[in-house]
């Protein structure tokens, strides 16, 4: 799949489950066997405050910065408290 399929494709799916979720669930697994990577864009309290193993912290008002760290040819998957900042995070990636 593009890139962009799989940004897609994760954007609906982590806007409608919860950070607890993401970490357990049987899809998100798959998706990381597949070489994943899980970008957490709560503010960098909040995810001290605790994180889905394994995932890195780009801030949503630092994603467009951070982007570049990205590999495109991996699929992204965006994880916040309640799915709307990585729904935000998810229309700044396919525009860059």
């Amino acid at each position: 799949m593009m890139p962009m399929m799989w940004l897609a494709i994760i954007a609906v799916l982590v806007a409608v489950t919860t950070l607890r979720r993401i970490h357990s669930g049987k899809r998100i697994r798959v998706f990381r066997a597949r070489g994943a990577v899980v970008v957490d864009v709560r503010t960098s309290n909040e995810f001290r405050g605790g994180h889905a193993h394994g995932a890195v912290n780009m801030p949503l008002d630092q994603i467009a910065g951070l982007a570049s760290k990205l590999d495109k040819s991996w699929p992204v998957l965006l994880c916040c408290a309640s799915g709307a900042r990585s729904a935000v995070a998810a229309r700044m990636l396919r525009e860059k």
